[in-house]
């Protein structure tokens, strides 16, 4: 358990989604702790991605209120709700393949500072940025690829140069959408072992349908079913939660 703090970091009350006639997101609620590692899980078309896009500004709820801190944050752009200390990757890779591995890093340490597309003027000489892209480059561990382009690399250490651009804006909360996906066992279990080096101290929320990384990584669990949270608890009370089994995790899983 790293949790180190009783205060609630990310804060969602009543949230609602609909489009039209279609209610994706049904009264969501959920209090997430500083340092803490949680995971979101449900069937597909549970509106796991959707509340992703919720707390990240990607759209807007219906009703509801979204907490960073004691900041209302429902509604904001995604940019505003970055710049206030959350940070998100996506399902799909979202990098720049023809950049090298510390260009993509560097691009997110430049947004961090406001100079993200000034392409007319050298960055040469921001020092600062570049020690920052120095330090996530040795984060992530691809020092050795650093002038490699990114394209080049494998599926796994690409989304190693994804995590590292998510951590770019010194985010206190990240929001991951399955960043094991696709990946093989090798990777896996060296993605988790990124992951825990690279969030300790931070509190992270991820979608994960990999439920080995699930209930190794995290600290807690929600579940999700038909756009409502059916259940909260460490990974051994949604092992043993029947609701849950019935509803998704299948009685296999608490043997």
């Amino acid at each position: 358990m790293t949790i180190t703090t009783s205060s609630s970091v990310l804060t969602l009350r009543d949230v609602n989604k609909s489009f039209g006639q279609t209610h994706i997101i049904r009264g969501a609620n959920l209090e997430l702790k500083e340092g803490e590692k949680h995971a979101f899980i449900g069937p597909n078309g549970a509106g796991k991605s959707t509340l992703f896009h919720l707390i990240s500004g990607n759209i807007k709820p219906t009703s509801g209120e979204i907490l960073l801190g004691d900041a209302s944050i429902a509604g904001l752009d995604p940019e505003k709700i970055n710049h206030m200390g959350l940070a998100r990757s996506f399902q799909i890779t979202n990098i720049f393949m023809k950049l090298s591995v510390y260009e993509n890093l560097r691009l997110g340490v430049m947004q961090r500072f406001g100079v993200q597309f000034n392409f007319w003027r050298s960055i040469a000489g921001f020092k600062k940025i570049n020690a920052i892209t120095d330090q996530l480059l040795e984060q992530i561990r691809l020092t050795k690829y650093r002038d490699t382009l990114a394209g080049e690399l494998s599926y796994s250490e690409q989304r190693s140069i994804e995590i590292g651009m998510t951590l770019a804006s010194d985010p206190k909360v990240i929001l991951l959408d399955e960043p094991m996906a696709g990946m093989s066992r090798e990777e896996t279990d060296y993605t988790v072992d990124l992951l825990r080096e690279l969030t300790e101290g931070r509190t992270l929320m991820i979608v994960e349908h990999d439920m080995d990384v699930v209930f190794n990584l995290c600290d807690r669990i929600s579940v999700l079913v038909y756009g409502q949270v059916i259940a909260t608890d460490t990974p051994e009370g949604i092992r043993h939660n029947a609701q849950v089994q019935e509803a998704y995790l299948g009685t296999e899983v608490s043997q």
